[in-house]
């Protein structure tokens, strides 16, 4: 399992390194016993048992069978691609290309119920126009030497949106002035991508707050981007991966900074004249 900066991922190792150990306490096998039973040095049972290092799918199956616990294989097989789900390099969840990280994130936004989203840098991805979001990813695209899906990738990020006008949801947008002006795309993209947010950021299941520049921010300052989706997970799009919060505890941080940041955002007609104002800029 790669290291993850995240306490919830390291907190789901260590429980199931911890059923691992259970098994062979159960069966009263010392480290050495299953070890040898198994073709392993104990050095490889010790490191799995103390979260240092993961099992592969055959590593439990065969501690399952050697401590009589065959029954037990899929569900910590299940257990086991759940941890390695919390934190996901991109190299491995694009190494298909792009379209396909963007489909299994599909599930988790048809189910969400209350949207909340920070960003420091880019307009959030249900916020975004078909020409911003084919900026965003050809430049993600050439960055990470993937292979060239960018137009299936924007066509099912489009698609995504309709979660904005269908069902019960509710969406809270948190973003940093600097967004506006960051330049994704050119002039021409960027001025259609702040008309969008005139409209589609103000509709009625949204909210839309924008933190203005100001020259002292050392009360708060810009964070990573990050989603909150309903009360059950965050999601954290780092330079290295994919990360899942699931501790409560960590949940509730990220919620308590995006009511921090919300607290520093204008809205309204606040929000609605920093965006003229950016698209005034443009010129």
């Amino acid at each position: 399992m790669t290291a993850s900066p995240s306490s919830s991922a390291q907190a789901a190792r260590e429980a199931l390194a911890a059923r691992l150990r259970d098994l062979r306490v159960d069966a009263e096998l010392t480290v050495r016993e299953l070890a040898s039973r198994a073709g392993w040095s104990h050095s490889k049972v010790s490191r799995i048992e103390n979260a240092r290092t993961a099992p592969s799918p055959d590593d439990i199956r065969a501690w399952a069978r050697v401590c009589g616990a065959e029954d037990q294989v899929a569900d910590l097989t299940e257990a086991l691609h759940a941890v390695e789900g919390m934190w996901i390099e991109w190299r491995r969840m694009e190494r298909t290309g792009l379209k396909k990280a963007q489909e299994s994130v599909r599930p988790l936004y048809e189910r969400t119920r209350a949207f909340r989203a920070y960003d420091s840098w880019l307009v959030p991805g249900l916020l975004q126009t078909r020409g911003y979001t084919t900026a965003v990813l050809h430049a993600t695209r050439r960055r990470r030497g993937l292979v060239d899906d960018v137009d299936a990738a924007v066509a099912e990020r489009m698609d995504r949106q309709h979660v904005l006008y269908e069902g019960r949801h509710t969406f809270a947008f948190v973003i940093e002035e600097a967004v506006l002006r960051a330049g994704i795309g050119g002039r021409e993209v960027m001025r259609e991508q702040l008309r969008h947010l005139l409209m589609v950021g103000f509709l009625p299941s949204v909210s839309l707050g924008i933190v203005p520049m100001q020259p002292d921010r050392s009360a708060m300052r810009p964070v990573e981007g990050f989603w909150i989706f309903d009360r059950a997970q965050v999601a954290v799009e780092l330079v290295s991966g994919y990360l899942t919060v699931t501790q409560p505890r960590e949940i509730e941080m990220y919620a308590q900074v995006f009511n921090e940041l919300g607290a520093l955002a204008v809205h309204g007609e606040g929000a609605r004249g920093l965006v003229h104002e950016a698209i005034s800029a443009l010129g």
